[in-house]
C-alpha cells in the first residue's frame, strides 16, 4: 500500500471554494474535484473541500447594477470565512467575479488560483496566438482578462459583436445558471463561435463556468476549445497533489 495512504487520517490540502456563482458551476466543481482526486488516491478517498456558497441573487444584483464595490465587500466577507475555516487554497468558480476576488486576494497569505492562468498556460502550450472569448457581458467588456491573457501568455482575445455579446450574456443569466440547456441556444453559441473563427480565432475560451454544460470540445473536432472550468479544476487538483 502507498505509504501516504496507509496513514490515517489522510493528510491533504483543504480546498476553499468561493461558490454559488452559480450553484450549477459550484456543483460541477465539487463533483469533478472529488472524481479527479479519487482517480489519484483510489479506494474511498477524495478531496477535503470547504464551500462558501453565496446567494446568486446578490451576485446578479451587483453585476447587473454595476455595483462592484458592494460585490467586493460581500465577497471579502466570504473569503475571511474560508480563511477562518483553515483552507489551504482558495478558488473562485466565476470568471466574472474574479474582477473583485483577484484584488481581494492580493497580499493574503492563502494561495489563490486564478481561473485565467491554467487556461493561458494551455493556450501557450497549444501555440494559440488569437482566441475567441465567450462569457458574461462584464467578462467580454472588461479589459482585465484580455490584458492578462495578452501580457502573461501572449494571446490576443477577440470578442463577438455587440448583438452576439448580448445574446451570449442573456443565455448565461437566463438559462445556464438555472441548468436550462436549450438546443436553440446551443445552436446560437455554435454560430457565434464559427463567426469568430471566420475572423481569425484559432480557438475559443469558454469564459464562463457554465458554458461547458452547453458546448464543449466535441462540438468542434478541429478547433481548440479551452474550458476554464475544466482547466481551473485540474489546476486545483494539481495544487493539492503537489503537497
Amino acid at each position: 500500500m502507498n505509504q501516504i495512504l496507509s496513514q490515517r487520517p489522510l493528510r491533504q490540502k483543504v480546498i476553499g471554494i468561493l461558490g454559488g456563482m452559480s450553484n450549477q458551476a459550484t456543483g460541477e466543481y465539487y463533483r469533478m474535484l472529488n472524481e479527479r482526486l479519487n482517480q489519484h488516491f483510489g479506494g474511498w478517498d477524495n478531496g477535503e473541500i470547504i464551500i462558501s456558497s453565496v446567494n446568486f441573487g446578490n451576485i446578479q444584483y451587483f453585476v447587473r447594477g454595476d455595483r462592484w464595490d458592494e460585490a467586493t465587500a460581500y465577497l471579502e466577507d466570504k473569503i475571511l470565512r474560508l480563511e477562518a475555516a483553515g483552507v489551504d487554497v482558495i478558488a473562485c468558480v466565476s470568471n466574472t467575479m474574479h474582477r473583485v476576488v483577484e484584488p481581494a486576494m492580493a497580499g493574503r497569505m492563502t494561495p489563490f488560483i486564478h481561473i485565467a492562468d491554467p487556461t493561458g498556460e494551455a493556450m501557450r502550450k497549444a501555440g494559440i496566438g488569437r482566441v475567441a472569448l465567450l462569457g458574461t457581458m462584464p467578462v467580454m467588456q472588461a479589459e482585465a482578462l484580455g490584458k492578462r491573457y495578452r501580457e502573461k501568455f501572449d494571446v490576443e482575445v477577440i470578442l463577438p459583436n455587440e448583438t452576439d455579446k448580448e445574446l451570449v450574456d442573456r443565455i448565461i443569466f437566463d438559462e445556464l445558471v438555472r441548468g436550462d440547456l436549450r438546443p436553440e441556444s446551443k445552436a446560437e453559441y455554435l454560430r457565434v463561435v464559427e463567426a469568430l473563427r471566420g475572423e481569425g480565432a484559432e480557438g475559443v475560451i469558454l469564459g464562463c463556468t457554465e458554458i461547458f454544460l452547453l458546448i464543449n470540445q466535441s462540438d468542434f473536432p478541429d478547433f481548440p476549445v479551452f474550458d476554464t472550468t475544466d482547466l481551473h479544476i485540474q489546476a486545483i487538483v494539481d495544487f493539492v497533489l503537489a503537497g
